[in-house]
């Protein structure tokens, strides 16, 4: 399987430094870390079982947006977007409603709704397929895989697909088993086409092969690219409420649940704006106010031992 890593503020190495584990934690909440660990271990199973023509792309922002997509699959038979999540405890996944459940069996809604999300995530996605002249046979489909083993399930007609840490590997056997609707040699070059679109001139010699004869009908094998000479820039403006509805997310930190996201209002011109080692003004008062508190409990533990010895 094919991985193209987006994941913002890491190394080329994959690395995400003391500096940067920092700023990402003030830009995209507490849990970010956390969830991008979780990602790899889901990542390290589905490689293992998905063959050579899966492609997934990782925490893939959106154009012109802050929504950033956590996992994108590619296979023959469609594509899948898929939200990792470390929560723990028992949980009601009923249509579109993601509740917790108390000791003594009362459900109630929980404080992030993880399908809302994962399915407006996908709304958002497809609005950028469509924008993009992407011509889906099949809609994307929407996937919730719960990472920590702690965390129970019952699930009744979700809106998005529910995948527990020990079904991963069933998962994998399903989307191997999926119809196909187009051929492999083409899966690279659709993630391609979305990670990095290509000029409008360019996008009239793209062709969409068919696939093999036998797998299904030439009906069902669309073109995956409407022919067009020209291909609309993506913008946040035209995903209307796909944007607007995505609500909070730990990339997001513009986003906060339960209430519906809405673009940030930018009062001051970015240029103004002085940064330093990609920090604003803001972050770095925060950290040195970290330094500072650390400090002190350093001194203080010296000092404690000092006067105790």
């Amino acid at each position: 399987m094919k991985i193209i890593d987006k994941t913002p503020l890491q190394d080329a190495a994959g690395n995400i430094n003391i500096i940067a584990r920092v700023q990402g934690t003030l830009n995209y909440g507490l849990s970010w870390y956390g969830e991008l660990e979780a990602q790899k271990a889901v990542i390290a199973q589905l490689d293992r079982s998905l063959e050579k023509g899966f492609v997934l792309i990782r925490n893939f922002t959106l154009p012109n947006s802050e929504i950033i997509i956590p996992i994108i699959l590619i296979g023959a038979g469609g594509i899948w977007v898929i939200y990792v999540t470390q929560v723990k405890g028992q949980f009601e996944a009923k249509g579109d409603q993601w509740n917790t459940i108390s000791n003594d069996g009362k459900s109630q809604p929980a404080s992030i709704n993880l399908i809302s999300r994962v399915s407006k995530l996908t709304s958002a996605f497809q609005k950028y397929l469509k924008i993009q002249k992407v011509d889906m046979p099949n809609p994307v489909e929407s996937v919730l895989i719960t990472a920590n083993p702690g965390a129970q399930i019952e699930s009744v007609r979700p809106v998005a697909r529910i995948v527990r840490s020990d079904a991963i590997k069933q998962f994998a056997s399903s989307l191997l088993q999926a119809r196909p609707i187009w051929r492999t040699d083409f899966i690279h070059e659709l993630a391609d086409r979305l990670v990095d679109p290509r000029p409008p001139a360019d996008l009239s010699l793209v062709k969409p092969p068919m696939v093999e004869a036998g797998q299904q009908s030439v009906s069902r094998a669309k073109a995956i690219f409407n022919a067009s000479e020209e291909v609309d820039p993506f913008n946040t403006t035209d995903l209307g409420l796909a944007v607007e509805e995505v609500g909070s997310q730990s990339f997001q930190r513009s986003m906060r649940e339960p209430s519906p996201a809405r673009p940030r209002p930018n009062p001051r011109p970015a240029t103004g704006r002085k940064k330093l080692f990609g920090l604003s003004i803001a972050q770095l008062m925060i950290l040195a106010g970290m330094f500072l508190l650390m400090l002190c409990v350093l001194i203080g533990a010296g000092a404690f031992i000092y006067f105790t010895l």
